[in-house]
């Protein structure tokens, strides 16, 4: 049974999506079967996993309204060894389609559920705002990966996020929890950084991940190829970060799960 894991941040530009897509392969790369949900209508992490969002004849849009079954829209990113459930510009219509619809909020829930069994993890890409999909995306997931900058207002956006994750917990998913906090974009040499990273590691302890992805040009490049950053430059610092990361969530599951 998929550990469903929504990776959010109500801040734009925090490397998400790149996580999103990167972590995927990474934990493919460890023998495990993933789906990646594009929930963000800029169909970023569709593209980056390589496939053409304009070509779409259907995508989540068609699961979200139930038009289509989440086992008929997933397509084989071959290039990413990933499943895709993926997303374009029709997203967009969701929000205001989705007022309409009873149970709006459990409809990726309830569209996951049927397939849920076939995979080992599946990672959600939400969009960058609090919304009607970034909610069925947290209502969705069993926990939240948090990307984030270590810079002086990535602190107060973190507050706000959850304090979002509290509410979900109190109203539509009791069984939410922090799946952990990934620095983002980290260079060393930034005395801030270094102050901000401390901050964390002294407020969340064992929920700051240990790992740490540095600024790295390889990432930036890899979505341009549609490719995961390990299979653009496997000896890139940006790879190697992720393939460390994903040894990571396992390991963290691992002794969660066995406990």
């Amino acid at each position: 049974m998929a550990r469903v894991i929504a990776i959010a941040n109500q801040k734009g530009g925090v490397g998400k999506t790149t996580t999103a897509i990167n972590l995927c392969a990474a934990l493919a790369a460890e023998g495990k079967k993933v789906l990646m949900v594009d929930m963000d209508p800029q169909g970023n992490a569709t593209m980056g996993a390589g496939i053409d969002k304009q070509d779409l004849e259907t995508s989540v849009y068609d699961v979200l309204m139930g038009d289509s079954s989440a086992a008929d829209i997933c397509e084989y990113a071959e290039q990413a060894d990933i499943y895709v459930l993926p997303a374009n510009g029709d997203l967009t219509a969701a929000e205001i389609h989705m007022l309409d619809l009873d149970d709006r909020e459990y409809r990726l829930y309830k569209a996951l559920a049927k397939i849920k069994k076939e995979y080992d993890y599946i990672l959600i890409d939400c969009p960058p705002s609090l919304n009607m999909l970034s909610l069925n995306s947290l209502t969705a997931a069993d926990s939240v990966l948090i990307p984030m900058q270590c810079e002086y207002y990535a602190l107060e956006g973190l507050s706000a996020l959850m304090g979002t994750v509290e509410q979900i917990q109190q109203s539509v998913n009791p069984r939410l929890e922090l799946e952990g906090l990934l620095r983002t974009m980290f260079d060393g040499r930034n005395r801030l950084a270094l102050d901000v990273s401390m901050e964390l590691e002294s407020h969340f302890g064992d929920s700051v991940y240990k790992t740490v992805i540095p600024r790295n040009i390889r990432l930036a490049e890899a979505p341009s190829y549609g490719l995961p950053v390990m299979y653009h430059d496997i000896r890139s610092s940006g790879a190697q970060a992720y393939l460390k990361l994903a040894k990571e969530v396992i390991a963290r599951d691992d002794t969660k799960f066995s406990s």
